[in-house]
């Protein structure tokens, strides 16, 4: 699980970056839209790089996120949905993959 592990937080680093939050902040809770959102982002670019939802969840988990599957399935579609309505949105998620 090292491997998946060192993704998610390559993933993590590049989605803080582009929602010019700090790192730590993914893992806080909070209804801040900006982090809320990169936090969507970075389950959806971790459940396609392809992880499973119960490493995905651990690895939020480990870094101090107590989060449900069900939040993680609903941030995912949610990343979809603006994904089909934003044709910019598809390119920042594919220069994110490029870069990890």
């Amino acid at each position: 699980m090292l491997v998946k592990s060192e993704i998610f937080n390559m993933y993590a680093e590049q989605v803080a970056e582009l929602y010019e939050i700090e790192k730590k902040d993914l893992f806080k809770k909070t209804k801040k839209r900006r982090v809320v959102d990169a936090r969507h982002l970075l389950y959806y670019l971790s459940k396609t790089r392809p992880m499973k939802l119960f490493q995905v969840k651990y690895q939020m988990e480990k870094n101090g996120y107590e989060i449900a599957h069900s939040s993680i399935i609903h941030g995912i579609k949610m990343v979809e949905k603006k994904i089909k309505e934003d044709r910019d949105y598809k390119r920042v998620i594919k220069s994110i993959r490029a870069r990890v």
